[in-house]
């Protein structure tokens, strides 16, 4: 399963969470930076990524028209990248478990 992050979060985070989340990237990468949200929408769905991110437009986008691409919506506040980073590393078997649910389009984590 690889995770697409947004532009909100720090692209440090890959390099933290890539032996879980092999193939992941961060929007900065590929170039997404300052990009339309249904631009990395697509971008996600027609490649294979669940979305991470801190935006709540994705989460309403997820609620009105489902999946794919799955949100994991980071409902966080401001915190450190550390702290993003160990809540991605400490729920990865619910993450694997909501990239293959054929139901659920929103994972919510606090």
């Amino acid at each position: 399963m690889k995770l697409l992050l947004d532009e909100n979060l720090s692209d440090r985070i890959i390099q933290k969470i890539i032996d879980l989340f092999p193939d992941s990237e961060h929007v900065k990468t590929l170039g997404l930076i300052n990009t339309d949200d249904l631009i990395i929408w697509e971008y996600a769905k027609v490649n294979g990524f669940v979305i991470v991110s801190k935006d709540s437009d994705f989460h309403q986008r997820s609620l009105l028209y489902g999946h794919p691409p799955k949100f994991i919506y980071l409902r966080v506040g401001n915190c450190p990248t550390s702290a993003i980073t160990q809540i991605l590393r400490d729920n990865l078997d619910t993450i694997i478990q909501f990239a293959s649910s054929q139901t659920e389009s929103v994972l919510i984590l606090l």
